[in-house]
C-alpha cells in the first residue's frame, strides 16, 4: 500500500478514535490530569464496561497510555496536543473569529510555518 495513503488511513483512525461524546470528555479530562479508571466511570452513567471499551479503543489507537497500579488501572492522554486540537475545535462551533482561534490555539503558528516552507518551495 502507497505509504502516503497508509499514514492517512493511520490519522483517520486516531480522529475517528475520539469521535464520540464519551471519548471526547474522556481526552478532555485526562488532558488535565491522569485518571484511575474507576474515576473516569464515575464521569458518565455507563457501566463500567462501556467506559472499559471506549478506553481500550482509544489505548489501541495510541490515543491513551495505561499503567497498572495495585488493583487500578491509570490512564494518561499520550497524544497530548488532542486537548489543544479539542479546544480549538471548540472555539469553531462557538461561533468566534476563526482568526482569533488560530492565533490563541496555536494553529495560527503552523498555519504561517506552512506558507513558509511552500514560500521556500517556489
Amino acid at each position: 500500500m502507497n505509504k502516503l495513503v497508509d499514514l492517512q488511513q493511520k490519522k483517520a483512525a486516531i480522529l475517528k478514535g475520539i469521535a464520540h461524546p464519551v471519548r471526547l470528555c474522556v481526552v478532555e479530562a485526562l488532558a488535565k490530569r491522569e485518571m484511575c479508571v474507576c474515576e473516569i466511570a464515575e464521569m458518565f452513567h455507563f457501566d463500567r464496561t462501556t467506559i472499559s471499551k471506549h478506553l481500550a479503543l482509544m489505548k489501541n489507537l495510541g490515543i491513551l497510555d495505561s499503567r497498572k497500579e495495585g488493583l487500578n488501572v491509570w490512564y494518561s492522554l499520550r497524544i497530548r496536543c488532542l486537548a489543544s486540537l479539542l479546544s480549538c475545535v471548540e472555539k469553531v462551533v462557538q461561533g468566534q473569529n476563526v482568526d482569533m482561534v488560530f492565533s490563541s490555539c496555536g494553529c495560527g503558528s503552523f498555519l504561517q510555518d506552512e506558507n513558509r516552507e511552500e514560500e521556500k518551495r517556489i
